[in-house]
C-alpha cells in the first residue's frame, strides 16, 4: 500500500541521542523526492518544534520544518484549553518539565501555581528534584487534575537507554496512588491532534517507529498501519511475543519501499 502520510518517531527511529542513523535520511529523503507528506510525531517534550527541527537538519541533515513536528507539549496544550468551559486563563497549573513543554502549556494563557492549580502536568524534566515532585503531589492530593504527557519510561541515546518521561511521571504517580491522564503516544489523542491541526486523512496515514509499547501501540490504538523499524527499542523477541504485530516490520528504513 502507498501511504500518503508518515507519521515518524525521533529517538531511536531517525537518531539515537547525538548518533547518526545513516538509514533515516535516505528515507526521508526518498519521500521528498516522491513528494509524500510526513510529520515527526515525537514523545519527547524538551524542546519546542523549531528547536527539534533544526537538531534534524543541522545534526543530522534530515530535512524538517517546524510546522511538520508534533509534540506531546502541542497536544497536551490543546488538552488544557479545552478542559474549561470558560476562558483558559481563568485558570492555573503546575508543570513538571523542560522549556518545550512549559512553553507551550503557558502559551495558552494558563497561569502558574504552585499551591492549588487546577492541573498538573508532568513531562521530562532533567533536572527534576524532591521539591517538584513534593510540589506536584500536594496539588494533585489537593484535587488537581493530573496529566502526563507521556508514558515512555526509557529513551534510546547514544550512552543507552536512559530514563523517560514515564520514569517521572510514575514517581508522582506512585505518591498520588493516582494514575496520570496521557496524551502523547502510545493515546490515540495525539494522531487526533495531529490529524486535526495538520489536515490529513489518518485512513491513508502510517505510523514509524522504533518502540512497540509507544509508536507502535499508538497506530493500532488509533486504527492506522504500522512500520516498526529495528533501530531503536524493541527486538524481534518483543515482537514475537507481542498480541497484535505492527503491519510492517524493517531491519533499518533503508529497507522500506516508500
Amino acid at each position: 500500500m502507498k501511504y500518503q502520510t508518515y507519521l515518524i518517531d525521533l529517538d531511536g527511529t531517525m537518531y539515537r541521542g547525538k548518533d547518526k542513523i545513516p538509514e533515516a535520511k535516505i528515507f526521508v529523503d526518498n519521500l521528498n523526492k516522491e513528494n509524500i507528506d510526513y510529520y515527526f510525531l515525537t514523545n519527547n517534550t524538551t524542546k519546542t518544534p523549531q528547536q527539534v527541527a533544526d537538531n534534524l537538519t543541522n545534526n543530522h541533515q534530515i530535512t524538517a520544518k517546524a510546522e511538520q513536528i508534533v509534540t506531546p507539549s502541542l497536544a497536551t496544550a490543546a488538552h488544557v484549553k479545552n478542559m474549561f468551559d470558560d476562558d483558559v486563563s481563568n485558570h492555573s497549573a503546575y508543570v513538571i518539565g523542560e522549556y518545550g513543554l512549559k512553553s507551550a502549556v503557558f502559551g495558552t494563557g494558563i497561569k502558574l501555581n504552585e499551591v492549588d492549580p487546577d492541573v498538573v502536568i508532568v513531562g521530562l524534566d532533567y533536572d527534576v528534584t524532591y521539591h517538584k515532585f513534593e510540589v506536584a503531589t500536594l496539588a494533585i492530593k489537593r484535587g488537581a487534575i493530573f496529566i502526563g504527557t507521556n508514558a515512555d519510561t526509557n529513551l534510546p541515546n547514544e550512552r543507552g537507554l536512559v530514563p523517560g518521561a514515564g520514569s517521572v511521571i510514575s514517581l508522582v504517580e506512585t505518591s498520588t496512588q493516582q494514575k496520570a491522564k496521557y496524551i502523547g503516544k502510545p493515546e490515540r489523542e495525539i494522531v487526533d491532534f495531529a490529524a486535526k491541526v495538520k489536515g490529513f486523512d489518518p485512513k491513508s496515514a502510517v505510523m514509524v517507529g522504533d518502540n512497540y509499547n509507544t509508536d507502535i501501540k499508538c497506530g493500532i490504538n488509533a486504527n492506522i498501519d504500522t512500520l516498526l523499524v529495528y533501530t531503536g527499542v524493541s527486538t524481534h523477541e518483543d515482537i514475537a511475543n507481542a498480541p497484535i504485530k505492527p503491519t510492517h516490520e524493517v531491519e533499518s528504513l533503508d529497507q522500506w519501499d516508500v
